[in-house]
């Protein structure tokens, strides 16, 4: 028999509950100006901790629910048998060493406590290298002691590679992980097991999507009252194949339940926690309001058999797959957002660097890398409707990017050449031509395959050559060419 509460070393020195209690949903209930009692809502926390779910997750911009952590944090007698994560996620454009440090301090006063747990970074545009920023001045921070353990959320594979080779430590990434949602499985979960950082799985159960509340049920129409969340994951459905797909998920997951004897939500949530690289997964609850934290227990009693694998797993081969990698929803096109676009996010993209218009119709960008005052270049000259690109490795300011790892060199690269290209009003989809030079032959599959991932639905024409690259550390180098459909987009 499981013990009641399983746990799992997310690093060396922090272990934690693997059922997490997500207070997402404190932003839900504090929708249309409605308020949570903040000291009622801060003694229920006090019945998950009892009951051995220890671990709470939350954000900067979860409404009130750090306030309700620290309030339970200065009323509990052990508050270092308590595991807090928080999350920040800041407005896209320029961040400074001082924004982080007090967007670090803010979550620290609001949780009445001296040190976070882990602090989870979001970012909205991989375009603006501000989000390597962001991290090297966290890391700042945690080795200050003001941050136990730095880690990610909603960053897909080809960024968390990025991350860790140019040396930030994270232990976990924060993605969305369901029945409904494998997208963890594609790259993601390898990397994961390579490098071993830790998944913490949300959305596990789709706002309540894969319970029995919603079996043989009509779909909700238009107008019916929704939460944040089942507005999200209704798109999330949709986009699996739609509601004929999905209850015939939904049979197949109450077969299993009245095999084993559990709750659909248990074999939902039990089925993800035995995947590979996950430590847990993340439960949200309605503080004072239905919490399920019975129930919720009942899921370190269920083991899945082979047969009960084998259902959910057929069950799951007649679904579609949601598009993209972790996080995609957040970033491209389809939002799978609650409003289905990021108007309830964010209201624009700045441009990650201003261009400066030239003499004779040249608008001219750079990017402030040494070598091109040195050398006397812009990163890219626009002319009309055109736009050439130079030479571009993955430097940011004076820092290497990617380390030793031709692939995680490539993706900065790309980044940096769709950064400038998003800065002169064009963007990747706009590209007719990239070069890309590699230092060793060894790597032209690597970088090419980076490149087939980037560009496979643009196909600019390209060429690929081995060449001796400027500066030892550096793997691969790219420029290109853009022509706008029209020279006053």
């Amino acid at each position: 028999m499981r013990q009641q509460v399983e746990r799992c070393d997310l690093a060396h020195d922090l272990s934690v509950s693997r059922l997490l209690t997500g207070l997402w949903q404190i932003a839900d209930m504090e929708r249309d100006g409605r308020a949570v009692d903040l000291e009622a809502a801060a003694t229920s926390m006090g019945s998950y901790v009892e009951a051995g779910m220890t671990t709470f997750d939350m954000a900067d911009h979860y409404g009130s629910a750090e306030l309700i952590a620290g309030q339970f944090l200065q009323n509990t007698d052990t508050p270092d048998q308590v595991q807090v994560f928080t999350k920040w996620v800041p407005e896209p454009g320029p961040i400074s060493r001082k924004d982080v440090r007090d967007a670090v301090q803010r979550s620290l006063d609001r949780l009445q406590t001296d040190r976070i747990d882990l602090l989870q970074f979001h970012t909205w545009h991989y375009a603006d290298p501000v989000w390597l920023d962001a991290l090297l001045w966290l890391q700042e921070l945690r080795d200050e002691g003001l941050i136990r353990h730095l880690g990610l959320t909603n960053f897909d594979t080809a960024h968390l590679r990025i991350a860790l080779h140019s040396g930030i430590d994270i232990v976990s990434n924060q993605v969305c992980f369901s029945l409904i949602d494998q997208r963890p499985k594609n790259t993601m979960v390898d990397l994961c097991l390579e490098h071993d950082v830790k998944l913490l799985a949300y959305g596990t159960l789709a706002g309540g999507f894969l319970t029995e509340r919603w079996l043989d049920r009509p779909e909700p129409d238009p107008g019916d009252p929704l939460t944040y969340s089942q507005m999200k994951y209704r798109r999330f459905i949709e986009a699996a194949g739609g509601w004929a797909v999905f209850q015939r998920l939904l049979d197949v997951l109450n077969d299993v339940a009245q095999r084993t004897g559990a709750s659909m939500a248990n074999v939902a949530s039990r089925y993800i926690l035995d995947q590979p690289a996950v430590c847990g997964v993340i439960v949200g609850a309605r503080l004072g309001e239905s919490e399920h934290i019975e129930d919720n227990l009942a899921l370190f009693q269920l083991e899945l058999d082979e047969q009960s694998r084998e259902m959910i797993e057929d069950a799951l081969s007649l679904m579609g797959s949601i598009p993209g990698d972790c996080g995609d929803e957040y970033r491209k096109p389809p939002y799978l957002t609650a409003s289905g676009d990021l108007s309830d996010h964010l209201d624009a993209l700045p441009k990650p660097w201003e261009p400066d218009p030239g003499a004779a119709g040249r608008t001219r960008l750079s990017t402030g890398t040494s070598w091109e005052t040195m050398a006397g270049y812009s990163r890219a000259v626009r002319v009309g409707n055109r736009i050439v690109v130079s030479g571009t490795t993955s430097t940011h300011r004076d820092r290497l990017i990617g380390g030793a790892d031709a692939a995680a060199q490539m993706h900065f690269v790309i980044d940096k050449i769709a950064g400038t290209l998003q800065s002169l009003d064009s963007s990747l989809d706009d590209v007719i031509r990239t070069r890309v030079y590699v230092r060793n032959l060894a790597d032209w599959e690597t970088v090419a395959r980076v490149h087939g991932k980037r560009f496979g639905e643009i196909r600019p024409s390209n060429t690929l050559i081995r060449a001796d690259l400027v500066g030892s550390n550096y793997l691969v180098e790219m420029e290109a060419e853009a022509v706008l459909a029209s020279s006053d987009r």
